[in-house]
């Protein structure tokens, strides 16, 4: 049924385009924009993101909009991932017209329309509820890979490492549970003392993928996000099937993959392999600064590798790994540092945008039959 609706839906947006291609097309926006989620009167709304400080409630203004015989009426989408799905298929167009509207109307200055906001009045949901699929590559950046040794050391492993890439490695990060937005706090779980930070570049991919070329990634890629790998690293108690590395424990938490603030498609962001830069603090402090030089195998490998196992679906998440600087290395700062409730996690990547989020612990939970995750110092 989501097919056939989602056919029906690009079918008349690509009359719609073809209809508006007779007058000459809207093919470029008066400015920029990126698209959220944010709660609005209560529910997961989908907004346009003009200035980084105004937030158009997309339906609404496109009801406004559509009362001039200028523009037919286009279906708007009930959530980020209709959005994506539908975005080049004639989509893009009509927040092309919206925006450029807004624009050249003067709404977005002074006394603003009921369908217009300000960003801090509202709660800042995670642009995409939820990903079918997140996927992380794994120390994806030279000055991760070794982040413990002294210098000559880590040289050497970073040489080894470019004369060996192979290919990248990737692992599956919970979607619904595990992924908040701005607004939320990254949880500390219950008897857990090691949790440490990541920020990453989140690729969402805008159309089917199997099979896809390196040399042809971009174009199926939908626009780019801010996300966190929070990370715990107290690791697998001892005994039972035997293995200490656990990555469910490490990346599967509640909340330990923060996302947003919101999505900048990519015609608005530019090529991530030349102008990325990524960077991360702690209560002010900077722990991460990072650039697309630093990386092992560039965005576009990873759509490659990820497509060659599995077909990759509008709103799918790649995240491209993170650098040095985390709380677990301790050639940046001499000692380990992990997370502690009531510091703030600031995340940004130039030309997307930041997320401030407080840290905050986990209640002692009640029950159970020895069953669960126990605390760190039980076994460490």
């Amino acid at each position: 049924m989501r097919k056939f609706l989602l056919l029906t839906i690009c079918l008349t947006l690509a009359g719609y385009t073809a209809v508006r291609a007779q007058g000459g097309p809207m093919a470029v926006s008066a400015e920029p924009f990126k698209v959220g989620t944010f709660e609005i009167q209560g529910e997961p709304t989908v907004g346009v993101v003009l200035r980084d400080t105004l937030i158009v409630h997309l339906a609404a203004a496109n009801r406004v909009l559509e009362r001039s015989p200028m523009y037919p009426p286009v279906p708007m989408p009930a959530d980020m991932i209709a959005l994506i799905e539908r975005y080049e298929y004639g989509l893009k167009y009509r927040l092309y017209e919206l925006v450029t509207h807004l624009v050249n109307t003067d709404q977005l200055t002074g006394s603003l329309p009921d369908y217009i906001y300000r960003y801090q009045d509202l709660r800042t949901l995670p642009p995409i509820m939820y990903p079918g699929k997140i996927l992380n590559a794994a120390v994806n950046f030279y000055s991760h890979v070794n982040e413990s040794g002294n210098e000559e050391e880590r040289a050497e492993t970073r040489r080894q490492r470019r004369e060996n890439r192979g290919v990248p490695y990737l692992f599956i990060k919970p979607a619904r549970g595990a992924v908040i937005g701005a607004s939320d706090a990254i949880i500390i779980p219950y008897g857990r003392n090691r949790t440490d930070w990541e920020v990453e570049l989140g690729t969402v991919i805008g159309r089917p993928a199997k099979y896809v070329s390196a040399t042809d990634a971009q174009n199926y890629v939908f626009g780019y996000t801010v996300t966190m790998d929070i990370s715990d690293r107290g690791g697998r108690p001892p005994g039972g099937y035997g293995l200490r590395s656990d990555w469910f424990v490490g990346k599967g938490h509640d909340t330990f993959a923060p996302m947003g603030p919101w999505i900048v498609p990519k015609e608005f962001y530019g090529n991530p392999m030349e102008n990325l830069r990524q960077t991360l603090s702690v209560d002010g402090e900077t722990m991460q600064e990072a650039r697309a030089g630093d990386m092992i195998h560039t965005l576009w490998e990873l759509v490659e590798y990820a497509s060659s196992i599995v077909t990759l679906f509008p709103g799918d998440v790649i995240n491209n790994g993170t650098s040095g600087g985390t709380g677990v290395g301790t050639a940046v700062r001499g000692a380990q540092r992990f997370l502690q409730p009531g510091e703030v996690v600031e995340a940004s990547i130039d030309g997307i945008g930041t997320m401030r989020i407080n840290v905050e612990g986990e209640a002692v939970p009640a029950g159970g039959t020895g069953a669960r995750l126990p605390p760190v110092d039980s076994y460490r």
